[in-house]
């Protein structure tokens, strides 16, 4: 306290930190303190005698003005507003609660002495407002009481006083849902009353849009119209509204428009990501996203499975499917690059999706030093990494571990259950090995000779180490053991077993992993006094741990992958060679064997065709038995013949490969260890899993209780944890809104905006999670039979200056639809939509040389016939070169989580509705399908047609000044001057028609709901 007092005195300042490899969120911050003030009702006001509420005036404050000196990256002074212990007694000195004139606090705010005046002048010109001075002097007066974050606090159902109020005196007058009365209140509380109820026509349009991402059919419209003018009473009009919203959310496209939504968040791509961007299978994971939103999967349920499907108990075929969440992340096949380095970068990209998708936590600041705004520390951090830090993948060409997906439905659970089974039993059969041999007693036993055909070697004790030189793959060592030597050692009886440790050059463990080191090929023989050679055969070979798709028996094959680890070595691996048969010093003494000779072959290298040598090696020798008994027992035979039978049914699955996520054994878990500054190359401290204290403040749960995967899911999904309904009521929220009750949606903490309506908030999040079981249909169901979402979108000139955004919710929601909806909009209008549901990813038209690959000769095949005609989710996504179209719509590029995308409105939106090749032949199409049904006189057949075209875009009829000016528009571009045909009949231009199509599409009416 001393220290921040003194060089508050001295007038000290700490210039700006270097940030590593992290985006902190300082503009936000900016913006939160310059402007964008929540609206908040019953919020109180400077003059208000309510209590002062540190969350929504105290923090905001705190951030504006002081932790960016002050916070977790900069602590000028060892001061931080950020953790209390700081500020308050008995540890801090900032504030004495209730005394304010006491408090340093209050002394540096209010001086007129430039030196000493915090904010500092040179950073802050103006000082804090007369009102933040009096809120903060009433909060220190109060007690100054401190809370957690606002996002953190236990949710809270009480429906507010103003509400209750205004229920009991003037009844249900607008609105009986809860969410509506809360709403009213707040408009109340702003002199504003709701808007009326929006034409049917406009709410289907909408709700058509947000359930299922499309336009409601004219059948729709007509049936739904229909049953408005025969309902006789409220109820009877009630029962048809939710009929259409039941009808609409059984529908298969439901799963698709939802699935869309998630795609976003789970940076799905049909490719690898980095500069080759290669080809990958992740299509089944879409697919299985529309499943399971189709199914109304349970929010709890569908979190568990993406994120520990591998770790729950009995898994099926759905949970290993719905791990590839996080195969989304991105490899880097690049030649010379360091797999370790990418491999840490995707553990990084599903540290920070999980927390950003889950938490609305900006986790990521936390890499590389404690959070400049929350009470996060940079360990916690790398605790939360430690949970996913035991993954199988490694950044590999071959995207190990990968399960095939059939190409029969059907065979779903039989084909991913072998699979599983084949993998599962090779682990068992190499355990079972493994539990044997390592209880064995191992005599270390020191080389007579050595020599490499490339590099040096020198020995050290009994160990092999390289010295110096090159090492490239074909490497071979060439090792000999001298027979007497061995018999000594071992005694009397038999040599039955050999085993090779490859050692770490380094044996601190901070310095691992170090570069793979693997064993491709071992050859063994008894060289006799003469110099001749007879073979040692083998019965098997048995490894510490399986950590890779490789067999230990590859060693003995000569294939490149061999033993040891690849393509990094992360600690000590050994490997046991059992011998077929024994071998006894006096047969061996009978053929004047002298000498064992070792010969090891090094051909790997990684996807950069760097080598992965053995830098330091010893071995071991036994003469226990038990591991040639086991080799040569039922069990083993048994198991080798299930896993064979196994590999067999296999390797019949016909299908695409898709990425999975599943742990390394126990026995060769990761060490994790925080990165000093974000560095991954520099290692501090090891870390435990555990989640951060912050997230459990005020619960029974301890931040060790999380230690993997499957702890983490299920906390998140917990009533320990109230974020989590939160952040996913409020982004189902603008999903229909266009804007969340709290705007930035990616970012719940002390950064981002606080909700507009905390109560609003508070109880969806209650609902969706207590009520509706965290099934999203029923949520969905109610939001959009609400009255607040059942409003006109119009609004006055007053209403549009007072409240531009809508978030007073005095009106209905009128967005722009996503990239996705424009595209879906214009094939389903005109006829085109191809409604099939599922499957591999299309190529629809896009314009020429968009798509340039670089090192494949992988090119873009436009798709013909009803493929032509897909639904936008099924657009194949490669990374480096999207769909321009969507992107064009602000459509994000899926290199990362993109929990919010911010429409734009730009010409060269119009550029693509107007010109790309799909649009125009919707617009051809669309022309097709009004003229369809048409029989009209020759006099209006024009309008009729122009009209019919504007109803099935808009679902709503043109205004006279609409139908006058696309009239206009047919009779400048028509080429066939009215002329009459043969029968009387007009001419019709159906090229002009076309062009007036295009217009319909681009108008506003259609890019929006």
């Amino acid at each position: 306290m001393l220290r921040w007092r003194c060089a508050l005195e001295r007038g000290m300042r700490i210039g700006p930190l270097a940030l590593l490899s992290c985006l902190c969120l300082s503009g936000v911050v900016a913006d939160v303190a310059s402007g964008a003030e929540p609206v908040k009702a019953n919020s109180p006001t400077p003059g208000d005698e309510s209590p002062v509420d540190f969350n929504s005036q105290i923090r905001p404050i705190l951030v504006a003005n002081c932790t960016s000196c002050h916070g977790g990256v900069k602590q000028a002074g060892d001061v931080s507003f950020i953790y209390p212990e700081q500020v308050l007694p008995p540890d801090g000195w900032i504030v004495e609660p209730g005394d304010p004139d006491a408090s340093i606090l209050i002394e540096r705010i209010t001086t007129e002495d430039a030196d000493t005046r915090m904010p500092p002048p040179d950073e802050h010109p103006d000082p804090l407002s007369p009102e933040d001075i009096e809120l903060l002097r009433r909060w220190i007066a109060e007690g100054a009481p401190w809370q957690n974050m606002w996002a953190l606090t236990p949710l809270t159902p009480a429906v507010s006083s103003v509400a209750s109020e205004l229920a009991s005196k003037e009844g249900p007058s607008w609105g009986t849902q809860s969410l509506d009365q809360i709403v009213l209140a707040n408009l109340k509380a702003k002199d504003q009353t709701p808007s009326e109820e929006a034409p049917a026509e406009q709410w289907l349009r909408r709700t058509s849009f947000d359930l299922i991402g499309l336009p409601p059919s004219e059948a729709q419209l007509k049936g739904f119209l229909s049953k408005l003018e025969s309902a006789s009473s409220p109820n009877e009009k009630e029962a048809a509204y939710a009929a259409q919203v039941d009808a609409m959310l059984a529908e298969s496209h439901f799963g698709e428009r939802w699935a869309s939504v998630w795609m976003d968040l789970a940076r799905y791509a049909d490719s690898m990501g980095f500069e080759k961007d290669p080809h990958r299978d992740m299509w089944p994971y879409r697919d299985w996203l529309i499943e399971a939103f189709n199914a109304d999967m349970p929010y709890d349920e569908f979190t568990i499975k993406q994120l520990a499907g591998d770790l729950v108990e009995d898994a099926t075929a759905e949970d290993w499917i719905a791990t590839a969440f996080h195969r989304n992340t991105q490899t880097n096949t690049e030649g010379g690059t360091d797999d370790e380095e990418f491999r840490i970068a995707a553990l990084i990209d599903r540290v920070n999706t999980t927390w950003t998708v889950w938490q609305a936590s900006t986790f990521g600041c936390v890499q590389c030093h404690s959070h400049p705004y929350d009470p996060i520390e940079h360990n916690e951090y790398y605790s939360s990494l430690a949970m996913f830090n035991d993954t199988m993948d490694v950044d590999l060409p071959d995207d190990y571990p990968t399960i095939r997906i059939p190409n029969d439905p059907s065979q779903l659970e039989h084909a991913i259950g072998v699979q599983r089974r084949a993998e599962e039993l090779r682990h068992q059969r190499n355990a079972v090995g493994w539990n044997v041999t390592r209880t064995a007693k191992w005599q270390s036993v020191a080389p007579t000779s050595f020599a490499t055909t490339d590099g040096k070697l020198k020995q050290v004790g009994n160990q092999i180490v390289t010295d110096g030189g090159t090492f490239p793959p074909g490497t071979k060592y060439t090792i000999e053991l001298d027979l007497e030597s061995l018999q000594t050692q071992l005694g009397e009886q038999s040599l039955s077993a050999m085993k090779l440790d490859i050692l770490p050059l380094s044996d601190d463990p901070a310095q691992w992993p170090e570069q793979g080191s693997v064993l491709s090929e071992l050859t063994a023989e008894w060289i006799d006094a003469e110099g001749k050679a007879t073979p040692v055969e083998w019965a098997g070979v048995i490894v510490d741990a399986i950590t890779g798709s490789t067999e230990p028996e590859d060693v003995l094959r000569g294939n490149a992958s061999g033993a040891g680890e690849y393509p990094k070595l992360t600690g000590p691996r050994q490997t046991v060679f059992v011998m077929r048969e024994p071998s006894s010093w006096e047969s061996l003494s009978e053929k004047s064997i002298q000498t064992l000779r070792l010969s090891m072959r090094q051909s790997h290298s990684t996807s950069g065709n760097v080598a992965t040598p053995i830098r330091r090696l010893e071995w071991f020798a036994t003469s226990d038995e038990e591991a040639s008994q086991l080799l040569a027992s039922d069990e083993w035979k048994q198991l080798s013949e299930s896993l064979q039978q196994a590999r067999k049914e296999a390797s019949q699955v016909q299908g695409p490969k898709l990425p999975i996520v599943s742990n390394r054994p126990v026995s060769a878990g990761r060490d994790t260890r925080v990165f000093v500054r974000g560095n991954w190359m520099e290692h501090g401290e090891q870390v435990d899993p555990a989640i951060p204290v912050a997230f459990v403040q005020g619960t029974s749960v301890r931040p060790a209780d999380v230690k993997n995967r499957l702890d983490l899911a299920q906390w998140l999904v917990s009533n320990d944890n109230p974020l989590t309904p939160r952040v996913w009521a409020n982004r189902v929220w603008a999903q229909l809104f266009g804007i969340g009750l709290v705007e930035t949606q990616e970012d719940f903490g002390s950064s981002g905006l606080q909700p507009t309506h905390p109560q609003l908030l508070d109880h969806l999040a209650l609902r969706l999670r207590d009520e509706h079981r965290w099934h999203l249909k029923p949520f969905l169901r109610e939001l959009v039979l609400s009255s607040t979402y059942r409003q006109t979108h119009h609004v006055s000139k007053e209403l549009q200056q007072a409240d531009p955004r809508n978030q007073w919710l005095a009106r209905g929601p009128r967005t722009r639809l996503t990239a996705e909806m424009v595209r879906d909009q214009a094939l389903a209008v005109s006829g085109l939509l191809t409604e099939q549901i599922g499957g591999p990813s299309v190529m629809p038209p896009q314009p020429d040389g968009v798509w340039q690959t670089v090192y494949s000769g992988a090119s873009w095949k436009t798709a013909a016939g009803p493929e032509r005609y897909r639904r936008a989710l099924y657009t194949y996504w490669r990374r480096t070169s999207p769909y321009p179209s969507f992107l064009t719509f602000d459509s994000p590029t899926r290199d990362l989580c993109a929990p919010r995308r911010i429409a734009t409105n730009t010409p060269l939106q119009a550029l693509v509705t107007l010109n790309d090749p799909v649009y125009a032949e919707c617009s051809s199409a669309l022309v097709g399908q009004a003229t369809a049904a048409e029989s009209m006189d020759a006099s209006d057949l024009i309008e009729s047609q122009i009209a019919r075209m504007f109803v099935l875009v808009t679902q709503s009829q043109p205004t006279e000044w609409e139908l006058h000016e696309l009239k206009a528009l047919y009779d400048d571009l028509d080429e066939t001057s009215g002329v009459p045909q043969g029968d009387g009949k007009l001419n019709v231009d159906q090229n002009a028609l076309a062009i007036v199509a295009s217009t319909i599409l681009n108008l506003d009416k259609a890019l929006t709901k």
